[in-house]
């Protein structure tokens, strides 16, 4: 059986840029888990700005599964949708029956085809980060920081000078004094200059995308989540489940044990400062399903040591927001981690480095100690749900 997987990315994510495959890590480990099972596999990652509409997101994946999948066959194999952050919701809306997106019905003709849907951290009842990112600065720091967030992925070397310059802007988010945005269009621009020109000018692409598109970041606002919410409809017969994990929340320790390495220690303020604003609570709109059940309380307490609080999160986004569907995995990782992209001992990175693999590299740091174990054990729940999604549509078939 052939297995077609469509990866979609969200916030500081991407697809494919200048040469680095932003969901490389993920993709590795399920092809390797649904080709042991004794399967075929075939990938795609869709390439979209990432803060755009997620209607017009949702319409991309559309054309993209339509103009891959293989349309005229009989015989097509079943179809798996793999959203990370905001890319969950796009999976969630090119699949709900009750949505108008605007495209061909050709373009969604494959849908009695999709087996599983996967969200990984998504927000599905919104995130209070969104509702930063929306103001006039808060655009201008996400740009930074998805500039620094290529950088630190693709190099693992940022310069620091710029990283100290924007830590100093975002110490100034809760007083009065407010952001010296010259300040962060500096650090933006000294980020991209590591780069050489080929790569400067694809990156900056994509950063000068998040400025003309901004769409997302209002949507996920979780008074807009809130009517997202209400207004989605699972399709019936598909496999729906979803990942979750959190952060441990800023703590002295954490910040003691980041001082070891100069960016660890810069990065892991820039990663507190995410993680308060992501805390914020609002009982109107509380970031989490009203309807939780009660094997899902149990998994988080078990799997988290505890039941998170409603301030829990990964660092973007609230813990019980990410529930959605079957929650097949929680654990301690950052936003970024789930995806491949964590510190790994150096050890692994030599051996990655000795055979040509692309080893794992960390974001912002979070002292939330992902590792390769954890990562293992995140994909092994994820494939067995895809598999069984598969079957499931193959017997239906």
């Amino acid at each position: 059986m052939l297995h077609r997987l469509y990866f979609s990315p969200g916030m500081f994510g991407f697809g494919r840029l200048a040469s680095y495959d932003y969901f490389g890590h993920l993709d590795r480990a399920l092809s390797q888990r649904i080709r042991a099972a004794g399967d075929e596999v075939e990938t795609h990652v869709l390439q979209v700005a990432p803060t755009a509409s997620i209607r017009r997101r949702a319409v991309k994946l559309a054309e993209l599964v339509a103009s891959t999948c293989d349309l005229g066959s009989a015989a097509g194999g079943p179809i798996h949708l793999v959203g990370h952050s905001t890319g969950g919701l796009d999976a969630r809306l090119v699949a709900s029956p009750s949505v108008s997106l605007a495209v061909s019905p050709e373009a969604l003709s494959w849908r009695h085809r999709l087996a599983s849907i996967t969200t990984m951290n998504a927000p599905h009842f919104g995130t209070p980060l969104a509702s930063f990112f929306t103001t006039a600065s808060g655009e201008r720091v996400l740009r930074a920081l998805s500039a620094l967030t290529f950088i630190a992925l693709s190099l693992g070397a940022p310069p620091l000078s710029a990283v100290s310059a924007l830590v100093l802007a975002f110490s100034r988010i809760d007083r009065a004094l407010g952001f010296d945005l010259t300040v962060v269009d500096r650090a933006t621009d000294s980020f991209l200059r590591v780069l050489d020109d080929a790569r400067s000018h694809e990156v900056r692409e994509y950063i000068d995308a998040i400025k003309r598109d901004q769409g997302a970041m209002v949507q996920l606002m979780p008074e807009a989540m809130d009517l997202f919410a209400a207004g989605i409809e699972d399709r019936p017969g598909v496999l729906c489940q979803s990942t979750v994990s959190m952060a441990h929340a800023p703590s002295p320790g954490i910040f003691l044990r980041g001082l070891t390495r100069p960016w660890s220690a810069l990065s892991g303020i820039l990663f507190a400062t995410l993680h308060t604003i992501s805390s914020r609570y609002d009982s109107r709109y509380p970031c989490a399903d009203p309807e939780l059940s009660a094997e899902d309380e149990e998994t988080l307490a078990r799997s988290l040591g505890s039941s998170p609080a409603m301030s829990a999160n990964d660092g973007v986004v609230p813990v019980r927001s990410q529930i959605w569907g079957k929650l097949v995995w929680a654990g301690y990782g950052d936003h970024l981690d789930v995806v491949g992209h964590f510190r790994d001992s150096r050890s692994r990175v030599a051996r990655a480095q000795e055979i040509g693999a692309p080893p794992h590299v960390d974001w912002l740091y979070s002292g939330s100690d992902f590792d390769c174990d954890r990562f293992a054990s995140l994909n092994d729940a994820i494939a067995k749900g895809i598999l069984s999604g598969g079957r499931t549509i193959a017997t239906a078939a």
